[in-house]
This record gives structure tokens, sequence and C-alpha cells, in this order.
């Protein structure tokens, strides 16, 4: 009987799990903010890049794919006529090539004079907040008014610039006859321009050197020369990388310099200096007014600078891959040496 009574309570089913109690509206409000809160924090800067960003970039590209007039507005689907024209043209070539010039002089100049001004900055100066105000003072000015400013100074018969090389005697140069000239000249507006911007950033990275690192480096006997070669620059090696990458899109986009640096707006009699840029405006507004010529250069300048700066990351990784490969190789080196009898290892 008592057999009998167990296996009836053990057959028993087991009572069901207890239901959670329902979520009032409330609670399920506030689980849904903690799900949404963080994409909607976000969401802005998307939207923004979408409506100003990306919007018009792929539009670009179905405007370089019609004929499209400024006057006549969309005409008819031509594919990639309008890159395969505007590549076969001279002038194409002739700013490619000195836009390329130009951003190669300004930007390896800026670099250099910027991280040696950034040095002389980090140093204890007396009244060193004006000194790092008044070299980010020409930032502020306005391109066009540096552009005609320097236009007069680089003027081939009465400029400053040849009034002082007649001093030292030396013949006026033609700054807006020749190539590599007027290259110079616009390059110098572009530094004039940009350094103190670039030596501020190149100052606030070295203020984030721990001190320790420089008081090892004295210690080891290290000058000034030493220390900044050896310390600073390669600590610095991130800030160059963004410096470089950033003039790089900048330095390929130039338009302003280029543009009032003569009054005829053309980039000189020959197209001395004429940018891409200046040559995209030519097309979209000037003389041929074909908006789809002038997007289709604008998406192949927008290829190049994706090119160049995907180039400038691989080659500044590769640099710093070497640097520590060569590192580690001196670490081993040093820990296969075996100590001598008797010393701490």
């Amino acid at each position: 009987m008592a057999a009998s009574t167990t296996t009836s309570l053990s057959a028993e089913p087991a009572p069901p799990p207890a239901q959670p109690p329902e979520l009032t509206w409330r609670q399920k409000l506030s689980k849904w903010d903690t799900i949404v809160s963080p994409y909607l924090y976000i969401s802005p800067f998307f939207i923004l890049f979408a409506l100003v960003g990306l919007f018009p970039l792929l539009y670009t590209f179905w405007v370089s794919l019609h004929q499209w007039s400024l006057i006549g507005g969309q005409g008819r689907f031509v594919g990639l006529d309008n890159y395969t024209h505007v590549l076969g043209q001279e002038q194409f070539r002739v700013g490619l090539r000195n836009t390329f010039s130009i951003f190669l002089i300004s930007g390896v100049s800026q670099t250099l004079i910027a991280l040696g001004l950034a040095a002389v900055l980090n140093q204890n100066l007396r009244a060193k907040t004006f000194w790092r105000m008044g070299v980010l003072l020409p930032y502020v000015v306005a391109p066009v008014a540096v552009g005609v400013i320097f236009s007069k100074m680089f003027a081939d018969q009465s400029g400053l610039f040849n009034a002082i090389l007649g001093v030292v005697g030396i013949g006026p140069i033609a700054w807006h006859a020749e190539v590599i000239p007027s290259h110079l000249a616009i390059a110098t507006m572009v530094n004039f321009r940009w350094i103190g911007y670039v030596t501020l950033i190149f100052l606030a990275a070295m203020q984030a050197i721990p001190r320790d690192v420089y008081e090892a480096a004295m210690l080891d006997g290290a000058g000034r020369l030493r220390q900044f070669v050896s310390v600073t620059v390669p600590m610095l090696r991130p800030t160059i990388i963004f410096v470089v990458i950033t003039a790089t899109i900048g330095g390929l986009q130039i338009f302003d310099e280029p543009r009032v640096f003569d009054q005829d707006g053309r980039g000189g009699s020959d197209r001395q200096w004429m940018t891409i840029t200046m040559y995209i405006y030519e097309l979209g507004w000037g003389s041929q007014k074909s908006f789809g010529r002038a997007a289709a250069v604008s998406w192949i300048l927008f290829l190049i600078i994706i090119a160049v700066g995907i180039l400038n990351f691989w080659l500044t990784q590769r640099i710093a891959s070497g640097d520590a490969g060569a590192t580690s190789k001196k670490t081993r080196r040093k820990q296969a040496v075996p100590s001598a009898p008797g010393s701490t290892p």
C-alpha cells in the first residue's frame, strides 16, 4: 500500500514555472530608452553627413554620367564619356601637374618649418603666450586678402621680393610667367596661412610627451638636438601622420591662393599655375558650362585623394613597423649576449 502511494505521488506532474510579472508601460519605455538612446545620441552626425557629404558625393557621380549644362540642365545619359573626354585633355594633365607640384613644395616645407617652430615654442620662453598667438594670427586672415597681398609682393617688375633680390645682385624673377617660380610663390602663400595652425598641433603633441623621457635622455648625455631627433620626432609619429594626411587632402584641393594670384583667374597665360580645382571651375562656370565634365573631374580628384591618402597611410605604417622591428631585433641581440661572470642579469 505504501509503495503504491509513493508511485502515485511521484507520477504527479511538476507545477508550471512561475511566469514573470508583466511589465508596466513605464518599465517598457525605460527598457526601450536604454536600447535606443545611444543610437539617437550619435544619429545627428550621420544625418548631417548623409545630407551634406554622402548625398552631394553620390549626386555628383550621377551628374558626371550625363550631359549636364549650366543653362539647359540635365541632358542625355552618356556613361563614362565625360571621364574619357577630360582625361584626354591637355589642360587636365597640366592642372594635375601643377596641383601636385604646389602640394609637394608647400606640404614638405610646411611640415618641416612647423616642426621647428613648435620645438622653439616648446622651450621656456618669455611671453610664450604672445608668441604662440602671433604664430596663429595669419591663419585667421582671409585667403583672398593673403592672395591679393602676396600677388603684389611677387609682382614681376615692382614686387618686394624682386626688390630684395636686386639688393643682393640677383636679377628679377618672372613669378607670374614661369612655372616653378609661380609654384614657389603660391606655396609661400599657402605656408603663410597654415604653418601657424600646424605648429600649434605639433606644440600640443610635444607638451603631451612625458618629461621623464627627456630626463632619461639627458642622463644618457643627449643634447638638445639629439633629444629632438631621437625622442621628440619618434614620439610625434601619430601627429605627423595626421598632419601629412590632412595636408594631402587640403593641398590637392587648393583653389583660393592660385585663383587670386593674378587678375585673369585662368592660372596664367600658359596655365602655369592652374590647379585641378581651377579647371573644375572653368568647366562648370567658364566657357564650357558643362556640369557633367566638371563633375567627372571632381570624381577623378576624389579618387586621387583617396589613393594618395591610402599610400601615405601605408608608407607610414611600413615605417612604423620597420622601426618597431629594428627595436625588437636590438632587444633580442642584447638578450642573446651572455652576461659577465658575477654580474647581475
